[in-house]
């Protein structure tokens, strides 16, 4: 996984993890009970309450000739001066809108709401519904614990979501009119990424299973109790990926069950030792035939300790009924994933890539032909990363989203190829595209926190639908941004979003904060994020460019950093700095940078080439290099961006190891960690620690000891954003936190 896709998302929402447990050998208890009966052809030779909202899309004159999503506002705008600054308390007053799906007549949408209580950690999300003129917004959901993951049945009258209010992830029914739901399931192993099969019969979802219990529930939970009440814990691995992200592999693997709704029998669609869907798959790792007879799902079936330094992920179809699954991308060695069949049954759509453990390697649109077998790419002359991708056009053209120079909009191709089309918005998040083409959108912005539109299907007629955070917006001076394009070494030309401070008046200079994404095969986007609002709120400059290596900007650029880690990137960061270092509104004197894991290591790496920083802060960074291959999980990401195994690699790993240089260490540098990291292990940040002190650098260390790479959003950012904005203050004279770094930590910050 690229460490880019580790930093905390540019949403509010907490981002979802990978599924905990991780890949083992291979099994011999898979059912072999000869090929599924399927209609896909083999592979062929060739190449509740109801409460109105305050917000009534009708009467707001934005949505007149279609919504507007440009933000052009002067940064020394008066009006937003007089606002309260963003702070840390306004960052959890804003709601998360998220998983918009529009009904099979295209007159409801269904769509998620997510709301933060930062004195007490915690957060709730719950689903709304809509109608797709806006009128008629209610809260359906309304349980203290997490509602999610809508998907509707075909009447449009209904609809399933996971719920944890009844023993974990259950599976629950509910009619669209409010009104109790029905629990569907029971299951010990949980449940997750629920899809309706087309003809209403059947549910298929996610479960972590023992792959020797399958769908005996009884026997999972058995072996679970059996797990949790054992007075030995110890972890045991003969083959790698023996940890994953934030877990230990505890024997138990994520498969799709299917749960018949009419006799309410469970079967287990992929049995046998394999993650099926694949890590990090979710709602896209699977999906259902239109005549509901065949699934087809993501899996890597290599061996297994082959699995942690290979991308190949391939896609199968296995029958409604179960039995033995068919491999129909087998022929492809790298990436096959996100499958998705047409209206009409014709073609299989998913992403593929060509390289082979190259996980940066340009994403395309694929089509898979069910009739020949035959695999035909739409993208192939398309030199961006196709993200997402949803029919239209009753199975004509596929649309899809893409990366593209710090923006995410979406495209549409005709399944025989030629031309693509950029469709009218600037950029989505979340969306979907309904039967009759139209789409449903959220859409966020630096300036703007995240609402609900719906456009048509050229992204035309713009409309908001919701409203949920124009009370903060208000309240609150939610800072615009600017783009420049800085002059890079060998003609390189780097895109820059700046955020001035609240209050920011002409003439006067202000400490600066350069921000380095991670990926580092990744790009910082136009869309809200906590770091780019709380510290302008406390009167800083706030600079993040997308370097070398970033996504968005041609796949020469995200290649331009492998084996190179730090050479071009680090020059682009130098050149950004030398452009931000002459405008009249930074203080030169006062300059800062931060930066998230591949981040994080260009913090470290700069720690050893550069004084011009005042204070640096290093979050999940990589350190060590040797080290970090040798315990790092994904093996397939050192291999190609530092020229194979540690003991076997080129130059990289010793020539662009930040710890070759710890002795030119001199900056005030704050560290955070997560004891749960695995991606990054946490070891790596204790290193740079112990160097720094060691030469007497002013250093603080936070260790986070039940987070990863992504700490909880809502029990440990907090402390995060502080302990940034006291390191920051020291250092560079911004506004010191509103939170005593020891008042967080010993629990009495919100003490009433």
């Amino acid at each position: 996984m690229l460490l880019g896709a580790c930093r905390p998302a540019p949403t509010l929402e907490p981002p979802r993890e990978p599924p905990p447990p991780t890949d083992t050998p291979i099994g011999s208890d898979a059912r072999d009970e000869g090929p599924s009966s399927v209609s896909t052809a083999m592979p062929s030779q060739r190449a509740a309450e109801i409460r109105d909202s305050a917000y009534d899309p009708s009467q707001d004159p934005r949505n007149s000739g279609g919504w507007v999503f440009t933000d052009d506002r002067d940064p020394a705008a008066r009006d937003d001066a007089k606002r309260k600054p963003f702070s840390i308390d306004a960052l959890y007053q804003l709601k998360s809108v998220g998983n918009p799906v529009a009904s099979p007549d295209g007159s409801w949408i269904l769509f998620t709401v997510t709301r933060h209580n930062l004195a007490k950690g915690k957060s709730n999300r719950d689903i709304h519904v809509v109608r797709r003129d806006g009128s008629g917004m209610r809260r359906l959901t309304r349980d203290a614990a997490g509602d999610g993951s809508p998907a509707w049945l075909p009447d449009g009258k209904s609809f399933v979501f996971v719920s944890s209010r009844e023993h974990g992830s259950q599976l629950w029914r509910m009619s669209v009119e409010g009104g109790e739901p029905e629990q569907l399931t029971d299951l010990s192993t949980g449940v997750g990424d629920p899809h309706v099969s087309p003809d209403g019969s059947k549910v298929a979802f996610t479960s972590s299973v023992f792959p020797e219990h399958g769908a005996d529930d009884k026997a999972n939970a058995k072996a679970v109790e059996a797990r949790a009440d054992n007075q030995i814990k110890a972890h045991v691995a003969d083959e790698l990926l023996y940890r994953h992200w934030t877990s230990y592999d505890d024997g138990r693997r994520t498969h799709i069950l299917s749960l018949d709704l009419a006799t309410e029998k469970v079967i287990d669609l992929t049995p046998g030792d394999f993650h099926s869907p694949s890590h990090g798959a979710g709602a896209h790792g699977f999906a259902w035939s239109p005549d509901s007879a065949e699934v087809c799902f993501v899996s890597n079936r290599d061996a297994p300790s082959k699995r942690s330094w290979t991308t190949n992920k391939d896609l199968f179809v296995v029958s409604a009924k179960g039995g033995r699954p068919v491999n129909i991308t087998d022929a492809n060695e790298a990436y096959d994933g996100d499958p998705i069949y047409s209206p009409d049954g014709r073609y299989i759509a998913f992403r593929r890539q060509n390289e082979p453990g190259y996980e940066a390697d340009r994403f395309r649109l694929a089509l898979y032909d069910r009739k020949s077998g035959d695999v035909s790419v739409l993208t192939e002359s398309f030199d961006n990363w196709v993200t997402g991708i949803a029919w239209a056009d009753a199975g004509k053209s596929v649309v899809f989203q893409a990366a593209q120079q710090g923006r995410t909009p979406l495209f549409r191709v005709g399944v025989s190829g030629g031309d693509i089309k950029k469709l009218s918005l600037p950029a989505v998040r979340a969306w979907s595209v309904a039967a009759d083409g139209s789409l449903t959108f959220t859409f966020t912005s630096i300036g703007k926190p995240v609402e609900l539109f719906t456009a048509d299907k050229d992204g035309d007629g713009a409309r908001r639908l919701t409203g949920l955070n124009d009370a903060v917006a208000r309240e609150f001076d939610i800072r615009p941004p600017e783009e420049v394009w800085v002059e890079g070494k060998n003609g390189r030309k780097i895109h820059m979003f700046v955020v001035k401070p609240h209050g920011f008046r002409k003439g006067k200079r202000y400490p600066l904060i350069l921000n380095v994404h991670g990926g580092p095969q990744s790009q910082w986007q136009d869309s809200l994020r906590g770091d780019w609002q709380v510290y302008p709120g406390a009167g800083y400059v706030v600079a993040f460019p997308n370097p070398t290596g970033s996504t968005g900007y041609g796949q020469a650029t995200t290649v331009g950093i492998s084996e190179d880690w730090g050479g071009k990137v680090y020059e682009d960061v130098m050149a950004a700095a030398d452009f931000l270092e002459t405008q009249p509104y930074v203080d030169p004197k006062r300059m800062g940078a931060m930066g998230w894991s591949y981040g994080g290591y260009m913090m470290n790496w700069l720690l050893g080439h550069t004084d011009r920083f005042k204070a640096i802060a290093s979050m999940m960074g990589i350190y060590e290099l040797e080290s970090f291959y040798g315990a790092t999980e994904e093996l397939w990401f050192p291999e190609k961006d530092f020229g194979g195994p540690s003991w076997k690699g080129g130059e990289s790993y010793t020539k662009f190891s930040p710890s070759a240089f710890a002795k030119n260490f001199k900056t005030p540098t704050l560290i955070v960690t997560g004891e749960l990291d695995y991606r990054v292990p946490y070891t790596q940040s204790l290193q740079l620690f112990t160097a720094l002190r060691r030469q007497d650098v002013p250093s603080r260390l936070v260790v986070f000891p039940n987070d990863g790479h992504w700490p909880s959003h809502v029990r440990s950012m907090p402390l995060y954003y502080a302990s940034h904005l006291d390191w920051f203050h020291r250092y560079l004279g911004g506004k010191p936190s509103p939170y005593e770094i020891e008042a967080l930590v010993e629990g009495t910050a919100f003490a009433d």
